[in-house]
């Protein structure tokens, strides 16, 4: 596997946005057969409409200010790790924002076979009064 031209950081990049918008078709081209998801306080999940079902009994729409995007080359796959912090709208339409978020991908041939996140949503929930 060549990583002269590697894109990881865009594809990366360009999952999330389409993940944001919600548009799952779009966000399902980055991803692997075999992906593995794994979000806080959720069991492990394969497909993009388990994530969904999943994060709507918890918020109305999550958006992510980058603070960095960093990639890490491994001569059969590459690791992009992405911080920053959440803008959420919770189920009552109030909001919180100024949380830490950490995305961890692992990619191979081009296609994300893993994400790793870990946040603070759930202490965002608790000081507002939404868990």
């Amino acid at each position: 596997m060549s990583y002269a031209d590697n894109h990881s950081t865009e594809q990366v990049r360009a999952f999330l946005t389409a993940m944001e918008a919600r548009d799952l078709a779009s966000a399902e081209r980055y991803l692997a057969t075999h992906v593995v998801m794994q979000f806080p306080g959720a069991p492990p999940m394969q497909r993009l409409n388990e994530v969904v079902e999943w994060a709507k009994t918890r918020y109305r729409r999550v958006s992510k200010t980058f603070h960095a995007v960093d990639q890490c080359l491994y001569p059969n796959h590459c690791v992009v790790v992405c911080h920053g912090e959440l803008a959420v709208e919770w189920l009552d339409g109030s909001t919180s924002t100024g949380v830490r978020f950490i995305d961890r991908f692992e990619l191979t041939d081009g296609l994300i076979t893993r994400q790793d996140v870990w946040n603070d949503l759930a202490l965002a929930a608790r000081t507002n009064n939404h868990c």
